[in-house]
């Protein structure tokens, strides 16, 4: 099975015409099969009403000469017979369909899954996990639940109205077409909701219930934030109007439904309004030559399928409505699909040295877009410490992220070790690289696996050097179960500077030749950044270092310092000679000592 999987994997970049069946591999047939046992199902359901009709025609006929038990008996086991028959055909059909679709779903989220893992970093920090999330999960659980029910259940509303047709014609013709009256307004009205306006209006939703996913993760990762700033839960601004977004789409979409969806509910149920007073005129022609009995039998056949044509109408609705709802799912996956993935190299090389250059290189994040990077070239050799200073804005963790190719640069090259980034493999080059960032994330697992992450081979004894290494023994201490402690459960959770630590702890574990540090004691606390700080040290032990920080007293003692501005570079060189300049650095130098002077109430 995973070897067809694969297979689906492989071939649908490549295919022209995706369809769900695609990803059904060789269950599609399943699909087809549960369609046409759907199908007898919703015909043979029709012979109740049919063994109905023949016992109340047996009492009218014979109510006055004597009824026949055995006669109303046969109607009412063969009524009973073509319910059970129907209903095994039915759950037949399901059973293959569910098999189908379980399938399909599978297949999709393995799809997705596979290729998300090819793609750049910086893609998911462009879409948003939360987003992401819903994509895959939901959206593969809405094909599910179309491919399990709503598809069958399809086939047999194509096939009733055929059948139901036939018969409303043989009976009499003429309350035949007087019965088809509703339904084709009810049909009017259906096209009017159901047309190609509402695919545009499900991906409209499916867009506002993204976006407002997306914020709401983005609003519950922040609230560290928040509590670290002490700022107004209304500062997520951006997740309050996502709501609000939603709430406005859905309540004009609701009324924009109001008139048509009234009109067509009903005209549906108003079959009898027009059959009845229909039944009575016909009964009341005298010179149409029939007997009223019999006329009375037909009236009484068309009131007791009048139910099915308002069953099989709202199928329809329904059906139609999870049809596009199936297909913008299926199409949000496959724009996952269609993300270029990163490019490896048909022969991959192995820098000789651990040396970062950067040659112009000029990167935006969107084509066409202002340039986060503008001509920047810049030299780290092996073993030194640089360091990135600027505004906010500036391209600062931009130039960090294209180093392990998070994005791929639009010009230039960076090279380490004299190879081009991109002529390295990818599994090579995340082998070269330790990151540790302001937002860190832990799974929810224990902290032995947190860390182990990093090397998942590493021994027990090596996990807890690089801890004692990074400062974590209070954090062990500390823990119920220590290092077995399941991070996220029971109550156990750790603070912003403790989780950076943790993965201070699995970068050292892992013991790379370069090390990027991105404003890793932003959220720390003085204690917990004195002890990030030790573990620093021991982590950037003969490695080649870039760090990015706001807090210009961690860089003084760097190699080298990188001041950008806009995209480029403005001045680089020593903590000293970038003073003695007198330029930008050493403005930004007076405002942090300005800055660290100042307290509440005047001057320290």
């Amino acid at each position: 099975m995973e070897s067809s999987n694969r297979k689906i994997m492989t071939r649908l970049p490549e295919t022209k015409k995706v369809t769900l069946m695609t990803f059904a591999g060789k269950y599609r047939f399943l699909t087809g099969t549960g369609c046409v046992l759907s199908g007898i199902s919703s015909v043979v359901a029709l012979a109740p009403y049919l063994c109905m009709w023949n016992v109340v025609k047996e009492v009218v006929l014979n109510w006055n000469t004597g009824l026949d038990g055995r006669s109303l008996v046969h109607w009412g086991w063969l009524a009973v017979a073509s319910s059970l028959i129907s209903m095994l055909f039915y759950y037949g059909a399901l059973m293959c369909t569910h098999f189908s679709a379980f399938r399909t779903a599978r297949n999709m989220k393995t799809a997705a899954l596979h290729h998300l893992t090819r793609l750049p970093i910086g893609y998911f920090k462009q879409e948003g996990s939360g987003k992401l999330r819903r994509i895959i999960d939901d959206g593969a659980g809405q094909t599910e639940t179309y491919l399990a029910h709503r598809l069958p259940d399809l086939a047999g509303a194509i096939v009733t109205p055929v059948a139901v047709l036939v018969l409303l014609l043989v009976f009499d013709w003429r309350f035949g077409l007087i019965s088809l009256v509703p339904m084709g307004v009810g049909v009017f009205f259906l096209s009017r909701m159901m047309g190609t306006g509402m695919a545009e209006c499900m991906r409209q939703y499916q867009n506002a219930l993204e976006d407002m996913n997306n914020e709401a993760v983005e609003y519950v990762r922040g609230i560290p934030v928040v509590k670290t700033f002490q700022q107004s839960i209304f500062s997520f601004k951006s997740f309050h109007d996502s709501i609000l977004r939603y709430r406005d789409w859905a309540v004009n979409y609701t009324i924009s439904l109001r008139i048509p969806m009234c009109a067509y509910t009903v005209s549906i149920n108003g079959i009898f309004a027009i059959l009845i007073p229909a039944g009575i005129l016909l009964i009341g022609d005298i010179s149409r030559g029939a007997s009223y009995t019999a006329a009375a039998l037909d009236i009484i056949f068309y009131i007791l399928f009048s139910p099915i044509c308002v069953a099989m109408m709202d199928k329809i609705m329904w059906t139609s409505e999870n049809t596009m709802a199936a297909k913008d799912a299926m199409n949000r996956v496959l724009k996952i699909l269609k993300e270029e993935p990163l490019s490896e190299p048909p022969a991959p090389k192995k820098p000789k040295d651990y040396t970062i250059q950067f040659q112009d290189v000029t990167f935006s994040y969107r084509k066409g877009g202002i340039a986060a990077l503008d001509k920047v070239s810049l030299t780290v050799p092996q073993g030194a410490t640089a360091a990135v200073v600027g505004a906010s804005g500036s391209g600062k963790t931009t130039l960090v992220s294209l180093i392990p190719r998070f994005f791929d640069v639009n010009g230039g090259s960076i090279t380490i070790g004299g190879i081009d980034v991109r002529e390295i493999s990818t599994e090579e080059l995340m082998k070269m690289v330790s990151f540790v960032f302001q937002d860190c994330h832990l799974f929810k697992d224990t902290l032995l696996n947190n860390i182990r992450a990093a090397r998942p081979q590493a021994a027990e004894a090596e996990v807890r050097r690089a801890l004692e290494a990074a400062r974590c023994e209070d954090i062990i201490e500390k823990m119920p179960q220590g290092l077995h402690t399941v991070v996220g459960t029971k109550g156990v959770y750790l603070s912003g500077g403790e989780v950076q630590r943790i993965a201070l702890a699995r970068a050292i574990l892992k013991d790379a030749p370069i090390v990027l540090l991105d404003e890793a004691t932003a959220f720390a606390d003085p204690d917990n950044e004195y002890l990030i700080q030790q573990g620093f040290e021991k982590l950037v032990e003969g490695k080649t270092v870039i760090m990015i920080a706001h807090r210009l007293s961690t860089v003084c003692r760097a190699d080298r310092i990188f001041v950008m501005e806009k995209g480029r570079i403005a001045e680089e060189g020593s903590h000293n000679a970038l003073l003695a300049s007198g330029g930008l650095y050493a403005r930004m130098w007076a405002d942090y000592q300005r800055s660290v002077e100042w307290k509440v109430g005047g001057k320290a």
